[in-house]
């Protein structure tokens, strides 16, 4: 089960898959929707199963299991789950709601780049937050990269213009950009995103743009709700899961991918600077189920 060990079960472990009638299907799903796939991912995963196992006669318990993965890897194949590294310097745009683990996700992704042989540098855009550019500038010293900040209050399209710069001139392999995840009001924290975007697209025109959203999966369903508003204004190309290890809804993974469309890259399972990890789907589904 690799990196996914540590998701809770507990959801399942009532669960008798050698017996499959419209009892355990109930109960599947049920446990599905407990797992945080929601109701509407839950109750057609299990329609595809009942029509999978009939179609197929399948009476093991295994057999259901397989199926049931196999349905539920197809869920979350919405697009590519690697980075898009292709241009140098490649811009991530790391976005989200304060408290989800947003500067600790830039911090061990830098660190991950870093060893993978990559010129990394930190934009700390996020100049509403008291310290947290001093917060990215620890993490920063922690993953060995370089980090471009201003003072607290500073504009934050003026920090992001200052890091596109220095990225250019110093021949960067990825940028990092933390940014605001609260200001006035919802409105503001939309539209101070749109004209960060707005930045990258006139000073790095040809730069590939991740914008990734950091979702606590801890939250569950609400997470969801986050998640639509800022997709709609920034964007999204992916998702990080800080705090699975936390949840024992780890069915989230599939809810964010039917809910957003939108595929989730990387997946906090720990507090160590190593404890972010690419999401693989197949290591994924066989620890879920």
């Amino acid at each position: 089960m690799g990196i996914f060990a540590r998701i809770k079960k507990a959801w399942f472990d009532t669960i008798v898959w050698e017996t499959i009638d419209d009892e355990f299907y109930d109960e599947l799903e049920e446990s599905l929707i407990l797992a945080d796939l929601g109701a509407t991912v839950a109750a057609d995963a299990v329609k595809k199963l009942r029509d999978v196992v009939y179609n197929n006669s399948i009476q093991s318990g295994e057999g259901v299991k397989q199926a049931l993965r196999d349905i539920l890897k197809e869920k979350l194949n919405v697009g590519d789950t690697a980075l898009d590294l292709s241009t140098k310097p490649s811009v991530l745009l790391i976005i989200g709601v304060n408290g989800v683990g947003k500067t600790t996700s830039i911090g061990k992704l830098g660190n991950r780049l870093r060893k993978q042989g990559k010129r990394v540098l930190f934009c700390a855009a996020d100049t509403f937050r008291a310290a947290a550019a001093d917060q990215l500038s620890i993490w920063a010293e922690r993953a060995g990269v370089e980090i471009v900040r201003q003072n607290e209050g500073a504009d934050p399209g003026a920090v992001l213009f200052d890091a596109l710069a220095a990225a250019k001139a110093r021949g960067v392999d990825v940028l990092l950009c933390d940014t605001a995840g609260r200001l006035h009001n919802k409105a503001n924290l939309m539209n101070e995103l749109q004209k960060l975007r707005r930045i990258i697209d006139r000073e790095a025109p040809d730069a590939v743009c991740e914008t990734l959203l950091v979702l606590d999966a801890t939250t569950g369903q609400n997470g969801l709700i986050q998640a639509k508003q800022f997709r709609e204004t920034a964007g999204l190309t992916g998702i990080i899961l800080t705090k699975l290890d936390g949840t024992a809804k780890g069915g989230i993974c599939v809810a964010i991918a039917q809910e957003l469309g939108v595929p989730v890259k990387f997946v906090g399972l720990g507090e160590g600077i190593d404890d972010l990890q690419p999401f693989d789907a197949d290591e994924y589904v066989k620890a879920l189920i």
